[in-house]
Protein backbone atom coordinates (compact mmCIF):
# COMPACT_ATOMS: atom_id res chain seq x y z
CA UNK A 1 0.00 0.00 0.00
CA UNK A 2 1.07 3.12 -0.86
CA UNK A 3 0.92 6.56 0.95
CA UNK A 4 1.32 10.10 -0.55
CA UNK A 5 3.76 12.58 1.93
CA UNK A 6 4.76 15.82 1.65
CA UNK A 7 8.59 16.43 2.14
CA UNK A 8 9.16 19.78 3.90
CA UNK A 9 12.68 21.41 3.00
CA UNK A 10 14.07 24.10 5.49
CA UNK A 11 16.01 27.14 3.72
CA UNK A 12 16.61 26.26 0.69
CA UNK A 13 16.35 28.89 -2.80
CA UNK A 14 16.15 31.83 -0.28
CA UNK A 15 18.30 34.79 -1.02
CA UNK A 16 20.68 32.77 -3.23
CA UNK A 17 22.08 30.12 -1.30
CA UNK A 18 21.27 26.75 -1.12
CA UNK A 19 20.11 26.31 -4.66
CA UNK A 20 18.08 22.99 -5.10
CA UNK A 21 16.31 23.36 -8.49
CA UNK A 22 12.61 21.77 -8.27
CA UNK A 23 13.33 19.45 -10.91
CA UNK A 24 16.67 18.07 -9.60
CA UNK A 25 15.06 17.56 -6.54
CA UNK A 26 11.90 15.35 -8.37
CA UNK A 27 14.98 13.38 -10.22
CA UNK A 28 16.60 12.64 -6.52
CA UNK A 29 13.33 11.73 -5.06
CA UNK A 30 12.73 9.50 -7.92
CA UNK A 31 16.03 7.44 -7.58
CA UNK A 32 15.11 7.20 -4.04
CA UNK A 33 12.29 4.76 -5.50
CA UNK A 34 9.54 7.41 -4.23
CA UNK A 35 6.52 7.70 -6.97
CA UNK A 36 4.55 10.64 -8.35
CA UNK A 37 6.75 13.29 -7.50
CA UNK A 38 5.60 16.49 -7.60
CA UNK A 39 6.78 20.15 -6.42
CA UNK A 40 5.09 23.19 -5.03
CA UNK A 41 7.01 26.58 -5.27
CA UNK A 42 10.53 26.90 -5.48
CA UNK A 43 10.79 27.03 -1.55
CA UNK A 44 10.95 23.54 -0.69
CA UNK A 45 8.03 21.26 -0.77
CA UNK A 46 7.48 18.00 -2.60
CA UNK A 47 4.94 15.52 -2.64
CA UNK A 48 5.36 12.08 -3.65
CA UNK A 49 3.75 8.41 -2.90
CA UNK A 50 5.77 5.89 -0.94
CA UNK A 51 5.58 2.20 0.57
CA UNK A 52 6.60 2.27 3.76
CA UNK A 53 5.08 4.73 6.63
CA UNK A 54 8.09 5.89 8.93
CA UNK A 55 8.31 9.57 8.10
CA UNK A 56 11.51 9.79 10.06
CA UNK A 57 13.44 7.69 8.17
CA UNK A 58 11.66 9.02 4.92
CA UNK A 59 12.72 12.49 6.01
CA UNK A 60 16.88 10.78 6.42
CA UNK A 61 17.01 9.37 3.58
CA UNK A 62 16.16 12.47 1.67
CA UNK A 63 18.18 14.25 3.74
CA UNK A 64 21.13 12.42 3.09
CA UNK A 65 20.41 12.03 -0.67
CA UNK A 66 20.31 15.96 -0.66
CA UNK A 67 23.70 16.56 1.11
CA UNK A 68 24.80 13.39 -1.07
CA UNK A 69 23.91 15.42 -4.76
CA UNK A 70 23.57 18.90 -3.41
CA UNK A 71 26.99 19.21 -0.76
CA UNK A 72 24.94 20.88 2.11
CA UNK A 73 22.77 19.66 4.69
CA UNK A 74 18.77 20.77 4.68
CA UNK A 75 16.44 19.88 7.24
CA UNK A 76 13.91 17.77 6.06
CA UNK A 77 10.46 16.88 7.65
CA UNK A 78 8.14 14.18 6.23
CA UNK A 79 4.40 14.42 7.17
CA UNK A 80 1.69 12.62 5.04
CA UNK A 81 -2.05 13.82 3.96
CA UNK A 82 -3.84 12.83 6.94
CA UNK A 83 -1.50 15.12 9.31
CA UNK A 84 -1.53 18.04 6.99
CA UNK A 85 -4.93 17.92 7.10
CA UNK A 86 -5.42 17.22 10.95
CA UNK A 87 -3.19 20.69 11.39
CA UNK A 88 -5.06 22.87 8.62
CA UNK A 89 -8.19 21.69 10.81
CA UNK A 90 -6.91 22.37 13.87
CA UNK A 91 -6.17 25.55 13.27
CA UNK A 92 -6.68 27.91 16.23
CA UNK A 93 -7.58 30.98 14.23
CA UNK A 94 -10.14 31.90 12.30
CA UNK A 95 -8.45 31.36 8.72
CA UNK A 96 -11.13 32.44 6.28
CA UNK A 97 -10.93 35.88 7.58
CA UNK A 98 -7.10 36.00 7.56
CA UNK A 99 -4.73 36.70 4.21
CA UNK A 100 -2.09 33.98 3.95
CA UNK A 101 0.53 36.66 5.00
CA UNK A 102 -0.95 36.83 8.44
CA UNK A 103 -1.13 33.18 8.95
CA UNK A 104 1.62 30.60 8.92
CA UNK A 105 2.04 26.67 10.73
CA UNK A 106 5.69 26.14 11.84
CA UNK A 107 6.02 22.43 11.04
CA UNK A 108 8.16 20.54 14.00
CA UNK A 109 10.31 17.30 13.72
CA UNK A 110 8.97 16.38 17.29
CA UNK A 111 5.84 17.51 19.60
CA UNK A 112 6.18 20.42 21.27
CA UNK A 113 5.25 21.85 24.16
CA UNK A 114 4.98 25.52 26.33
CA UNK A 115 7.39 25.15 28.54
CA UNK A 116 9.91 25.14 25.77
CA UNK A 117 8.11 28.96 25.17
CA UNK A 118 8.02 29.95 28.01
CA UNK A 119 10.60 32.60 28.15
CA UNK A 120 8.98 34.50 25.03
CA UNK A 121 6.73 37.11 26.18
CA UNK A 122 3.42 36.59 24.34
CA UNK A 123 2.12 40.04 25.98
CA UNK A 124 4.68 41.79 24.14
CA UNK A 125 4.12 40.69 20.79
CA UNK A 126 0.49 41.77 20.81
CA UNK A 127 -1.49 41.23 18.25
CA UNK A 128 1.35 38.79 17.21
CA UNK A 129 0.11 35.41 18.78
CA UNK A 130 1.28 32.06 18.32
CA UNK A 131 -0.35 29.16 19.45
CA UNK A 132 0.82 24.91 20.03
CA UNK A 133 -0.38 22.16 18.34
CA UNK A 134 0.68 18.68 17.97
CA UNK A 135 3.72 19.27 16.17
CA UNK A 136 3.30 22.53 15.13
CA UNK A 137 2.75 25.61 16.18
CA UNK A 138 0.59 27.90 14.41
CA UNK A 139 1.31 32.06 13.66
CA UNK A 140 -1.04 34.94 13.52
CA UNK A 141 1.28 37.96 12.23
CA UNK A 142 -0.75 40.74 11.16
CA UNK A 143 1.85 42.30 8.89
CA UNK A 144 3.31 39.04 7.71
CA UNK A 145 5.89 37.06 8.59
CA UNK A 146 8.84 39.44 7.46
CA UNK A 147 7.62 42.11 9.74
CA UNK A 148 7.17 39.48 12.55
CA UNK A 149 8.98 40.12 15.62
CA UNK A 150 7.32 37.10 17.28
CA UNK A 151 8.49 35.28 14.85
CA UNK A 152 12.13 36.05 15.29
CA UNK A 153 12.10 35.53 18.82
CA UNK A 154 9.95 31.63 17.95
CA UNK A 155 13.08 30.93 15.50
CA UNK A 156 15.96 31.94 18.16
CA UNK A 157 18.41 28.24 18.43
CA UNK A 158 17.84 28.28 22.06
CA UNK A 159 14.39 27.93 21.11
CA UNK A 160 14.38 25.49 18.54
CA UNK A 161 17.02 23.77 19.79
CA UNK A 162 16.64 19.88 19.35
CA UNK A 163 14.51 20.37 16.06
CA UNK A 164 14.12 20.96 12.68
CA UNK A 165 11.20 23.38 11.96
CA UNK A 166 9.95 24.91 8.89
CA UNK A 167 7.61 26.94 8.31
CA UNK A 168 4.57 27.42 5.61
CA UNK A 169 2.20 30.63 4.70
CA UNK A 170 -1.47 29.28 4.97
CA UNK A 171 -2.09 28.97 1.36
CA UNK A 172 1.06 26.72 1.31
CA UNK A 173 -0.61 24.20 4.42
CA UNK A 174 -4.17 24.32 2.39
CA UNK A 175 -2.02 23.50 -1.30
CA UNK A 176 0.09 20.61 0.46
CA UNK A 177 -3.24 19.09 2.01
CA UNK A 178 -4.97 19.43 -1.92
CA UNK A 179 -1.34 17.69 -3.34
CA UNK A 180 -1.07 15.19 -0.74
CA UNK A 181 -4.97 13.73 -1.18
CA UNK A 182 -5.28 10.11 -2.68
Amino acid sequence: MTTTYAALLRGINVGGSRKVPMADLRALMEGLGHGEVRTHLQSGQAVFAGAHGDEESLAADLTAAIAERFGFDVGVIVRDHAYLKAVADACPFPAAELTAKQLHVTYCSAPVDEERYAGIDRAAHLPEEFRLGDRALYLYAPEGLGRSRLAEQLARPRVTKGLITTTRNWNTVVKLVEMTRA
